[in-house]
């Protein structure tokens, strides 16, 4: 069996840790008392370890019934089953084709949580079928197949809310707001960092599929493959099923880091780095900087998978309203925001901010806890669920950041080129090469449509 990642350990501590929290929260919300025709009616596509989470989230809601819960994998299912059942002591359905649930007219959203090469299909399908959608971050799983998405959207009159929760932060919000006031003056230089240590790799080889377990459908857009634990478990390593750890997580700050400044698409982007650390066979990178020029300003993410010296901000300080991260020299999620006349350290899930001036004393502070702004999240899209208002993280927002994290892979993948996209096309400028990646090659019958 593969060995357990640092994003898969992660996943399994923030379930876990999660569970209690939930617990402890659920005496903020109101009893169950709404009848089941006032509740919002969710199902749940993809049980892993965020699938779970999220589903203890919106269960806690006395406003939401989860009505399904899906997966490929048995196990899974039966995860999902109890996790709901502990906080509801109501049983969802349980099935492995989420087209099941999309037919159900009763459904009115769902959530994909599922690897990010079926993010934009069930998207897109669900949207077609008249359901509300909250998918996980990244958007896509390519550049040309998000743009779908927000069609999709915007076609069907679909809410359709990507899981970059700071978005719903009232110290995101309140961070724009001073930017936007002047108070930093003009800004030319955001550093993002993303730091990790996972383990090397171990992989494993090809095997018979589990029990009662839907490998094809798991497969869906991917190329045909025998299964290996490698796969199912180890996905975010490999370009058919992923997209790395830019992707899967970076894409928070620089998704924050847009919010706040109000930029778009880059003019260009250069990805210098590779797999400097390891050699066990892993296709993304495990070292990133990469460059992102816009007109007036340099936006740099420093990344890697290896650094055991950077420190994660604690649970406590997350879980805070008055404790802040020690920013310098070693926070390992830190955007540091260079204003003419200040500088802004600004924290992701619930590390808050804190302004300073020239001569380096701090002039301002705001937080909020990491649990709250999860909440807050969920409950912005329950209540767009219904009054049909574009949500905090609109699929379009979440398209542009999704996209940016595809332009430095794709200089990546080419060799750490400098690349030119023209958001207005969908196309890179003069690079017939680069034009490749914007879009895969989908496996029968799990294609994303031309026309949606």
């Amino acid at each position: 069996m593969a060995i357990k990642t640092s994003r898969r350990q992660f996943l399994e501590r923030h379930v876990q840790g999660g569970v209690a929290l939930v617990a402890a929260a659920r005496s903020a919300f109101p009893q169950r008392t709404a009848g089941a025709n006032d509740r919002v009616n969710v199902g749940v596509i993809g049980m892993g370890g965020r699938g779970c989470f999220l589903s203890q989230l919106f269960a806690q809601r006395r406003d939401v019934e989860i009505a399904y819960v899906c997966d490929v994998h048995p196990q899974r299912r039966e995860n999902g089953l109890k996790v709901v059942y502990e906080i509801t002591r109501e049983q969802p359905k349980a099935v492995s084709d989420f087209r099941t649930l999309l037919d159900d007219k009763r459904v009115d959203a769902v959530i994909v949580a599922t690897p990010h090469h079926w993010h934009a299909l069930a998207t897109i399908w669900a949207c077609q079928a008249g359901k509300d959608v909250y998918v996980e971050k990244p958007t896509c799983h390519n550049i040309w197949e998000g743009g779908k998405m927000v069609e999709a959207a915007r076609k069907y009159n679909r809410v359709v809310q990507l899981g970059t929760q700071n978005r719903s932060s009232s110290y995101a919000k309140s961070a724009r707001e001073l930017i936007r006031s002047g108070k930093l003056g003009d800004i030319h230089l955001v550093r993002v960092f993303n730091m990790f240590c996972r383990k090397p790799l171990e992989r494993t080889p090809d095997t018979r599929v589990p029990d009662g377990m839907n490998w094809d459908t798991w497969l869906g857009p991917a190329p045909e493959r025998a299964y290996s634990e490698t796969w199912f478990k180890d996905w975010l390593y490999f370009w058919d099923f992923g997209g790395g750890l830019i992707e899967d997580d970076a894409i928070h700050q620089l998704d924050l880091a847009r919010m706040v400044i109000g930029r778009g698409f880059p003019k260009s982007v250069y990805h210098s780095g590779g797999n400097l650390a390891f050699h066990d066979g892993v296709e993304v990178p495990d070292t990133s900087l990469v460059i992102y020029e816009y007109d007036g300003l340099t936006f740099v993410l420093e990344q890697t998978w290896w650094a055991p010296y950077m420190k994660k901000t604690p649970e406590s300080i997350r879980q805070s309203e008055v404790l802040f991260p020690e920013w310098f020299p070693f926070n390992d999620s830190v955007l540091q925001i260079y204003g003419t006349n200040g500088l802004m350290l600004l924290g992701r899930h619930g590390g808050g901010w804190q302004l300073y001036d020239r001569d380096g004393r701090e002039i301002a502070r705001d937080k909020q806890t990491h649990q709250a702004m999860q909440e807050a999240h969920v409950g912005n899209f329950v209540e767009c669920v219904r009054s049909r208002k574009r949500p905090n993280a609109d699929i379009e927002e979440g398209y542009i950041s999704s996209a940016i994290c595809h332009l430095a892979n794709i200089s990546y993948r080419l060799g750490n080129r400098k690349l030119e996209f023209d958001p207005g096309t969908g196309t890179f400028v003069n690079d017939r090469e680069a034009d490749r990646y914007l879009k895969r090659t989908y496996r029968k019958p799990w294609v994303v449509p031309e026309q949606v």
